[in-house]
């Protein structure tokens, strides 16, 4: 079977990775004629919104998929003419816009965060009254890895937000107090097969993934039905096919969805060794029309992202039970060049794995940092 990927990145690279076992195919289209995945499969470089290089993708796939969420709709509505495009491009143009994605939700009977749209800038007064202060301002589009977001905490910074922000349509949440972030990896089959990863704990800094422990500890069987039951109203509701990962704030045990993602997630890289089935071989299994593999967790992972710069790979393989993974870039600051999942039996076993880690690891750049949203500055 053949299949198309829009987006030539690490996602891309580790999708076809766990599809040729399987026997699959794979050719990408990708702007980038360094995208990594051209030195494992086919890769036409080209636009998105190049016909031509679009004709030339699509000739003769039999499914299309992608790895990241920013693709034009326009592009993926075109190919869903020629062959079968999963998850649906309904699922894309909602997860592109922020309120569209938050309406889902509410749509859906989902909690979140209270919002306002913010249609221009000059707009900010009535969102706010809405809302309240705190609050976060996002673009509506295009904002990834802490990009597009700012903190309002006082009428002055109100104010400065009518001139600081980008001349594009915004959302306008109310700030939560979260206790932590969690995650969950969610897969639809064709036929309406679901299966669900235990939830992830999910730590960032500067908007940045650092570190996902899964399974998350202290999570109860009431949390975990609750993460189910938001990724399945919202798999059926979009006659999904493929993975989906929502992140969710947990609020004293309550759970508030933040944004989703229609595509396999950083957060769920643990599974390519921490699970019985990968979130990578399931999203090609249901798109493929294939039975969906278990979720069942492996012992307990920590999945360490490396961010900017990259340790010595002979002292990470060094760790009992770590699995490294490179993604071929060059290294520049805030870019994602790979990642380490460390596996132990139970979560106490891999905390102490954790605590052992080489000396490049136990730097201020990897502390825990849940409360990183609360010390950035508007308009930073």
């Amino acid at each position: 079977m053949s299949i198309g990927i829009l987006g030539g990145g690490q996602l891309g690279y580790m999708l076809a990775l766990a599809g040729y076992p399987l026997g699959l195919r794979f050719r990408f289209l990708d702007p980038s004629p360094e995208a990594p995945v051209g030195r494992i499969a086919p890769r036409v470089t080209g636009d998105y919104t190049d016909r031509a290089a679009l004709e030339k993708f699509a000739h003769g796939l039999e499914v299309v998929t992608y790895e990241f969420e920013n693709v034009p709709v326009d592009a993926v509505q075109h190919l869903a003419k020629k062959v079968a495009v999963f998850p649906p491009p309904g699922a894309l143009e909602t997860a592109q816009d922020r309120l569209k994605e938050k309406q889902l939700f509410e749509k859906l009977g989902i909690g979140t965060t209270e919002f306002a749209s913010v249609p221009v800038a000059y707009d900010i007064d009535v969102a706010i009254k809405k809302v309240g202060l705190p609050a976060v301002v996002k673009t509506r589009r295009m904002g990834y890895d802490g990009k597009g977001q700012w903190i309002l905490r006082t009428a002055e910074d109100v104010k400065a937000a009518k001139e600081g922000l980008p001349k594009q349509p915004c959302i306008a949440e109310k700030f939560v107090s979260f206790t932590r972030e969690l995650s969950v990896i969610a897969v639809r089959g064709k036929t309406g097969e679901t299966a669900f990863y235990p939830l992830v704990e999910n730590h960032h800094r500067n908007g940045i993934l650092r570190l996902s422990l899964a399974p998350a500890p202290r999570v109860t069987p009431e949390i975990q039905k609750a993460a189910e039951e938001a990724a399945r109203k919202v798999l059926e509701g979009l006659k999904y096919v493929g993975v989906l990962a929502i992140e969710f704030f947990e609020c004293e045990g309550v759970l508030l969805a933040n944004e989703m993602a229609p595509r396999v997630h950083n957060s769920g890289h643990w599974t390519i060794e921490g699970a019985v089935t990968s979130q990578f071989e399931n999203h090609l299994r249901a798109i493929c029309g294939l039975p969906l593999g278990s979720t069942m967790a492996i012992g307990s992972s920590a999945m360490i992202n490396l961010i900017g710069e990259l340790p010595e790979s002979a002292q990470v393989l060094a760790i009992p039970s770590a699995h490294l993974h490179l993604y071929g870039k060059e290294p520049r600051p805030g870019r994602k060049l790979g990642h380490v999942t460390l596996r132990a039996p139970s979560f106490d076993h891999l905390t102490n794995r954790f605590a052992s880690l080489p000396a490049f690891f136990q730097r201020p750049d990897f502390c825990l940092d849940g409360a990183s949203r609360k010390s950035k500055p508007p308009f930073a």
